[in-house]
Protein backbone atom coordinates (compact mmCIF):
# COMPACT_ATOMS: atom_id res chain seq x y z
CA UNK A 1 0.00 0.00 0.00
CA UNK A 2 2.84 2.47 0.90
CA UNK A 3 4.28 1.40 -2.26
CA UNK A 4 0.98 2.49 -4.01
CA UNK A 5 0.99 5.10 -2.48
CA UNK A 6 4.21 6.40 -3.28
CA UNK A 7 3.68 5.71 -7.28
CA UNK A 8 0.32 7.38 -7.80
CA UNK A 9 1.94 10.42 -6.15
CA UNK A 10 4.55 10.76 -8.34
CA UNK A 11 1.98 10.53 -11.39
CA UNK A 12 -0.03 13.39 -9.76
CA UNK A 13 3.00 15.35 -9.36
CA UNK A 14 3.93 14.80 -13.02
CA UNK A 15 0.62 15.36 -14.18
CA UNK A 16 0.48 18.35 -12.52
CA UNK A 17 3.86 19.34 -13.87
CA UNK A 18 2.79 18.52 -17.38
CA UNK A 19 -0.63 20.37 -16.64
CA UNK A 20 1.58 23.59 -15.10
CA UNK A 21 0.08 23.46 -11.89
CA UNK A 22 1.52 26.50 -9.31
CA UNK A 23 4.89 24.73 -8.18
CA UNK A 24 4.11 25.81 -4.60
CA UNK A 25 1.33 23.58 -5.19
CA UNK A 26 2.98 20.59 -6.57
CA UNK A 27 2.78 18.41 -2.94
CA UNK A 28 -0.09 18.94 -2.27
CA UNK A 29 -1.17 17.95 -5.01
CA UNK A 30 0.18 14.62 -5.58
CA UNK A 31 -0.94 14.46 -1.89
CA UNK A 32 -4.15 14.65 -2.85
CA UNK A 33 -4.08 12.09 -5.34
CA UNK A 34 -2.26 9.57 -3.38
CA UNK A 35 -4.93 9.43 -0.24
CA UNK A 36 -7.53 9.37 -3.22
CA UNK A 37 -5.63 6.15 -4.49
CA UNK A 38 -5.28 4.85 -1.04
CA UNK A 39 -9.10 5.25 -0.42
CA UNK A 40 -9.74 3.37 -3.70
CA UNK A 41 -7.42 1.06 -2.88
CA UNK A 42 -8.97 0.50 0.58
CA UNK A 43 -12.98 0.23 -0.33
CA UNK A 44 -11.57 -1.88 -3.28
CA UNK A 45 -9.85 -4.25 -1.56
CA UNK A 46 -10.09 -4.07 2.18
CA UNK A 47 -13.93 -3.61 2.45
CA UNK A 48 -14.74 -5.02 -1.06
CA UNK A 49 -17.53 -2.97 -2.50
CA UNK A 50 -17.97 -2.89 -6.44
CA UNK A 51 -15.11 -0.58 -8.18
CA UNK A 52 -18.05 1.90 -8.82
CA UNK A 53 -19.14 2.45 -5.93
CA UNK A 54 -14.89 2.66 -4.73
CA UNK A 55 -14.84 5.18 -7.84
CA UNK A 56 -17.49 7.11 -6.74
CA UNK A 57 -16.28 7.54 -2.80
CA UNK A 58 -12.57 8.16 -3.60
CA UNK A 59 -13.61 11.22 -6.10
CA UNK A 60 -15.81 12.37 -3.33
CA UNK A 61 -13.60 12.52 -0.97
CA UNK A 62 -10.75 14.03 -3.33
CA UNK A 63 -13.27 16.66 -4.68
CA UNK A 64 -13.51 17.93 -0.49
CA UNK A 65 -9.85 17.55 -0.38
CA UNK A 66 -9.50 19.71 -3.15
CA UNK A 67 -11.83 22.13 -2.17
CA UNK A 68 -10.52 22.76 1.45
CA UNK A 69 -6.92 22.46 -0.16
CA UNK A 70 -8.53 25.77 -2.29
CA UNK A 71 -9.67 27.47 0.10
CA UNK A 72 -6.62 26.84 2.36
CA UNK A 73 -3.98 27.70 -0.73
CA UNK A 74 -6.02 30.63 -1.70
CA UNK A 75 -6.28 28.81 -5.31
CA UNK A 76 -8.77 27.36 -7.57
CA UNK A 77 -10.07 24.17 -7.21
CA UNK A 78 -9.05 22.43 -10.61
CA UNK A 79 -5.19 22.67 -9.37
CA UNK A 80 -5.80 20.27 -7.35
CA UNK A 81 -8.55 18.28 -8.45
CA UNK A 82 -7.91 18.11 -12.39
CA UNK A 83 -4.38 16.49 -11.53
CA UNK A 84 -6.00 14.36 -8.64
CA UNK A 85 -8.24 12.09 -10.48
CA UNK A 86 -5.72 11.20 -12.74
CA UNK A 87 -4.91 7.55 -11.18
CA UNK A 88 -8.64 7.28 -10.89
CA UNK A 89 -9.59 7.44 -14.67
CA UNK A 90 -9.68 4.45 -16.40
CA UNK A 91 -6.96 4.35 -18.93
CA UNK A 92 -6.60 0.65 -19.80
CA UNK A 93 -10.51 0.56 -20.45
CA UNK A 94 -10.50 3.41 -22.75
CA UNK A 95 -7.05 1.76 -24.85
CA UNK A 96 -9.12 -1.66 -24.63
CA UNK A 97 -12.46 -0.14 -25.87
CA UNK A 98 -11.17 1.69 -28.86
CA UNK A 99 -8.85 -1.55 -29.58
CA UNK A 100 -11.78 -4.51 -29.60
CA UNK A 101 -13.74 -1.75 -31.86
CA UNK A 102 -10.74 -1.30 -34.18
CA UNK A 103 -10.11 -5.37 -34.15
CA UNK A 104 -13.89 -5.95 -34.88
CA UNK A 105 -14.40 -7.98 -31.33
CA UNK A 106 -17.68 -6.80 -30.33
CA UNK A 107 -18.69 -8.47 -27.77
CA UNK A 108 -15.34 -7.33 -25.33
CA UNK A 109 -16.10 -3.84 -26.69
CA UNK A 110 -19.29 -3.86 -25.47
CA UNK A 111 -18.18 -4.98 -21.87
CA UNK A 112 -15.26 -3.18 -22.15
CA UNK A 113 -16.79 0.02 -22.91
CA UNK A 114 -19.59 -0.46 -20.48
CA UNK A 115 -16.55 -1.16 -17.72
CA UNK A 116 -14.96 2.09 -18.80
CA UNK A 117 -17.76 3.85 -19.24
CA UNK A 118 -19.32 3.09 -15.23
CA UNK A 119 -16.20 4.40 -14.00
CA UNK A 120 -16.05 7.62 -15.73
CA UNK A 121 -19.86 8.04 -14.65
CA UNK A 122 -18.96 7.15 -11.21
CA UNK A 123 -15.85 10.02 -11.12
CA UNK A 124 -18.35 12.57 -12.62
CA UNK A 125 -20.93 11.92 -10.04
CA UNK A 126 -18.20 11.81 -7.08
CA UNK A 127 -17.39 15.29 -8.65
CA UNK A 128 -20.98 16.65 -8.81
CA UNK A 129 -21.38 15.15 -5.30
CA UNK A 130 -18.54 16.91 -3.76
CA UNK A 131 -19.39 20.52 -5.38
CA UNK A 132 -23.23 19.88 -4.01
CA UNK A 133 -22.28 20.73 -0.68
CA UNK A 134 -22.53 24.57 -0.05
CA UNK A 135 -19.40 26.60 -0.51
CA UNK A 136 -20.27 28.59 3.26
CA UNK A 137 -19.13 24.77 4.60
CA UNK A 138 -15.18 25.26 3.86
CA UNK A 139 -15.44 28.73 4.53
CA UNK A 140 -15.01 27.35 8.23
CA UNK A 141 -11.23 26.92 7.43
CA UNK A 142 -10.44 30.26 5.97
CA UNK A 143 -11.48 31.41 8.92
CA UNK A 144 -9.68 29.23 11.20
CA UNK A 145 -6.40 30.39 9.25
CA UNK A 146 -7.50 34.12 9.52
CA UNK A 147 -7.97 33.44 13.28
CA UNK A 148 -4.38 31.61 13.58
CA UNK A 149 -2.63 34.37 11.20
CA UNK A 150 -3.90 37.17 13.62
CA UNK A 151 -2.62 35.02 16.68
CA UNK A 152 0.84 34.52 14.94
CA UNK A 153 0.94 38.25 14.28
CA UNK A 154 -0.23 39.05 18.37
CA UNK A 155 2.58 36.72 19.28
CA UNK A 156 5.44 38.44 17.16
CA UNK A 157 4.01 41.44 18.25
CA UNK A 158 4.65 41.08 22.06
Amino acid sequence: MIVQFLVAMVATVSFAVLYDAPRQELLFSGLSGAVGWVVYLYLLEGVQINKVLSCVAATFILTLIARILAVLRCCPVTVYLLVSIFPLVPGTGIYYTSYYLITRQNQLFAATGLATFETAAAIAFGIAMGFGLPQGWFGIFRRRKKFEERLERKGTDA
